[in-house]
């Protein structure tokens, strides 16, 4: 049964918001008493969070869909929707974060880094946050905004500062053994180890993380055997320590050649691990012949640079003047790295002339409008309710999108997409007059909530419409 998981997919969707209400306030003698539809709710997040007490993408492998609450609609009488729950989702330290491309989103190290993987949706406006001074007794209510929804690669980097490196059956799993309070699975045939082990190792005042990574073969790095899968988990780590076996009983190997191998996997890899720090342990000097052996190679390691530690895991010898070594190592990386900076806030302004939208005339004549603002404003309308339609092109109107197309060449009865291909409203565009809407009455308007006025003020203001009405359609130049 697999127990451990390094590399997951997971669908994060995040809730959606809840819907605003149309309401008027109603009591006894007075049923018109103005608008109170309430605002939806705010679609809950889906946040993953570093926690230390997790150590594998286990879960997410079993479980790969996962979404957060949904906003609450809107009521009348003022009453907002409850937001969504956001979905906190316990991911190991050092997990990467990737899009479905393997570009990098984040790089989740320390306790408590957090990523919004799925924003919520935010909630629709009811109809009392829709009124205004023109507006009065809005008929229609905004939409809440559906939640993102992302599918993205969940990748484990094991964060260690030390990496035991070694073929198969080198020693590695019983040196952690002995170095920390580790416990991995020990047995004397090849590929035992099929997870990374971590083990906590104290020399002196000197506190560092060891990982044991499963074995690695020739050819490794192009995917062969299981050190492609673990290869990633090297990564991190300040100092590689690589373990040979002084006792293989295997004719075609020895400790140069194994080390050779080793090193050519890990130029090939990449990922910086040339310029790490090295250590070379002989292990198992306690079996016969393996002492010989060792004493055969070292001059031979040590003319290369290397510095040579022979340990026995088994009889404890060695372990003391190795961990050390690498606490001191440790402690050198430690100090190289810079300091940590404070949480900076980067400003990037829009440019002056960024309009927030895009019209562009497709190969088939259509005109696709693109845009945070009008993407989402589309989804907020009700488009079975007249004057939400009518609301939504005032908004786009005021935002320039009109004189956009024009000046793209759009004319009457051209087709408009707003939004992306695979979910995009189309209509056939009217450019609309201003006076337009003034001879059918101003959107939201209801002269029953409007104190009277006299007559004479009434014929007045009809005959000044009319006037503006009429100039406004003499001026008028649609091409």
């Amino acid at each position: 049964m697999t127990t451990f998981v390094d590399r997951v997919e997971l669908h994060a969707a995040a809730g959606n918001g809840g819907h605003g209400c149309a309401s008027v306030h109603r009591e006894k003698f007075k049923p018109l008493g103005g608008p109170d539809g309430g605002n939806g709710g705010r679609g809950g997040d889906v946040i993953l969070v570093v926690d230390q007490d997790v150590t594998t993408l286990l879960d997410y492998h079993h479980s790969p869909h996962r979404k957060a609450t949904n906003g609450q609609p809107g009521a009348g009488d003022n009453r907002s929707g409850k937001d969504g729950q956001d979905l906190i989702l316990p991911v190991p330290d050092g997990t990467v974060v990737l899009d479905k491309e393997g570009n990098v989103l984040a790089d989740l190290v320390g306790q408590g880094t957090t990523f919004v993987a799925g924003q919520g949706g935010r909630g629709g406006l009811g109809n009392a946050a829709l009124a205004s001074a023109r507006r009065k007794a809005p008929g229609f209510a905004l939409l809440g905004v559906p939640g993102e929804e992302r599918d993205i690669v969940l990748e484990l980097k094991t964060v260690a500062d030390v990496a035991l490196v070694g073929y198969p059956s080198a020693g590695k799993s019983s040196l952690i053994s002995v170095l920390s309070a580790a416990k991995p699975k020990i047995a004397d045939y090849p590929f035992t180890t099929l997870v990374p082990n971590l083990g906590v190792v104290t020399a002196g005042s000197t506190v560092y993380t060891v990982a044991d990574v499963p074995g690695l073969i020739p050819g490794a790095s192009q995917g062969r055997g299981l050190g492609l899968e673990f290869l990633r988990h090297v990564e991190r780590c300040s100092v590689l320590v690589h373990v040979l076996d002084t006792a293989t009983l295997e004719s075609d190997r020895d400790p140069v050649s194994d080390l050779d191998v080793i090193e050519a996997e890990l130029r090939e890899y990449g990922a910086g691990l040339e310029n790490r720090p090295r250590v070379v342990v002989l292990n198992k000097i306690d079996v016969p012949d393996g002492q010989d052996l060792a004493d055969l190679v070292r001059p031979d390691l040590e003319e290369r640079g290397y510095r040579v530690f022979e340990v026995s895991a088994v009889a404890h010898k060695g372990l003391k003047e190795l961990s050390f070594a690498l606490a001191e190592l440790v402690s050198e990386a430690r100090a190289a790295k810079p300091k940590e900076e404070a949480t900076r806030i980067v400003i990037r302004p829009k440019a002056v002339d960024d309009s927030g939208f895009t019209v562009v005339r497709e190969d088939d004549g259509i005109f696709r409008v693109r845009g945070e603002k009008p993407e989402r404003w589309v989804r907020q309308t009700d488009f079975n309710n007249d004057e939400a339609v009518g609301y939504l092109a005032d908004r786009l109107n005021r935002l320039g999108v009109e004189d956009e197309l024009m000046k793209a060449g759009a004319r009457a009865g051209d087709g408009v997409a707003i939004g992306p291909e695979e979910n995009a409203v189309v209509f056939d565009w009217e450019p609309t007059m201003m006076a337009g809407a003034e001879m059918l009455g101003r959107r939201g308007e209801d002269h029953r909530l409007e104190a009277p006025r006299p007559a004479a003020q009434r014929r007045r203001d009809r005959e000044a419409e009319r006037d503006d009405a009429q100039r406004a359609y003499d001026d008028f130049e649609p091409f």
